[in-house]
């Protein structure tokens, strides 16, 4: 059984640099975050003056707020892996995370001389093993009602047959894309940056900028990160196997503009605009109207 030790993060979200950090939990493991499964893989939150211990499980997306102490703990075989994102702008070293922890050899007491501190010796640091007979802290009903939501389970936002899935809350969302399918076009116009990391699959991504440049074309599979500023335009495509991917949003209640599908901006253009804009003769603008118009973000192949 594995802990990591409580500690804090210093991620001052006002902009700039964005980070990522996988964190994985051996057995009996026990980690003592600083802010930032099963019953036997347990989170604690410190909010001012209470802990919230719940139980988290793979797809559980957990919303922290800013300065809070976290733990987290592993009692399973299997390793616990947590991935933290964040901004790093005004860390203490621009683009990395700033962890200050609580307890353990790199703790911030062990610092203090005992005539101003008097606490235990632990050798470790960040993760630690904690004995199999120690018992952690219970599970509390209703903790985690408005910080976990779990992407695997919650209710679908769109679903499209042989497209794609969409599920959003608490600032995020997970979408699945089908073998093939395409995602639309689309920008968000109240968010500084949209952070995606590929849970599963792979495909292509391409981002345009505001100059009508393309500032990205890449290939992406599980793990990798990108980000997206406000008014980049961003698309993918899946491979034959599908993808997956997890979005942070900088805004609770983000707007998204998609530029294809029905809710797309040129459904509502009149084709003689259309026609101008695009310096196209009229079948040229019938033949792009037709296409896609009637379809919602995910676009499977014909």
């Amino acid at each position: 059984m594995k802990c990591f030790s409580p500690i804090f993060q210093d991620d001052s979200t006002s902009g700039g640099n964005t980070n990522s950090l996988n964190v994985p939990h051996r057995k009996r493991g026990l980690g003592i975050l600083t802010k930032s499964v099963t019953k036997t893989r347990v989170a604690g939150i410190i909010l001012p003056e209470s802990e919230k211990v719940i139980a988290i499980k793979e797809g559980d997306g957990i919303a922290l707020p800013f300065d809070v102490v976290t733990w987290w703990y592993n009692k399973d075989d299997t390793a616990l892996v947590v991935l933290l994102l964040g901004y790093t702008l005004k860390a203490h070293k621009a683009g990395q995370f700033t962890d200050f922890f609580l307890t353990g050899s790199n703790g911030i007491f062990t610092g203090f001389t005992t005539e101003f501190m008097l606490v235990g010796s632990q050798p470790g640091s960040g993760i630690m093993k904690v004995d199999a007979g120690f018992k952690m802290p219970e599970l509390k009903k209703g903790h985690q009602n408005g910080m976990v939501l779990n992407c695997e389970e919650a209710s679908l936002e769109v679903d499209i047959k042989n497209g794609g899935r969409v599920v959003v809350g608490l600032g995020a969302n997970l979408i699945r894309l089908d073998g093939s399918t395409m995602c639309s076009p689309g920008f968000s116009c109240d968010s500084v940056l949209q952070v995606t990391y590929i849970v599963s699959g792979g495909g292509c991504a391409q981002v345009v900028g505001i100059n009508g440049k393309r500032v990205l074309e890449t290939t992406v599979k599980a793990g990798n990160l990108f980000i997206v500023p406000r008014f980049f335009v961003v698309s993918k495509i899946a491979d034959l196997d599908g993808m997956s991917w997890f979005s942070i949003i900088t805004t609770p209640n983000p707007i998204f503009t998609h530029l294809a599908g029905r809710t797309s901006v040129w459904k509502a253009l009149s084709p003689e605009v259309l026609q101008a804009s695009f310096n196209v003769p009229p079948d040229m603008e019938k033949a792009f109207s037709s296409k896609r118009m009637d379809s919602e973000i995910f676009f499977p192949p014909n």
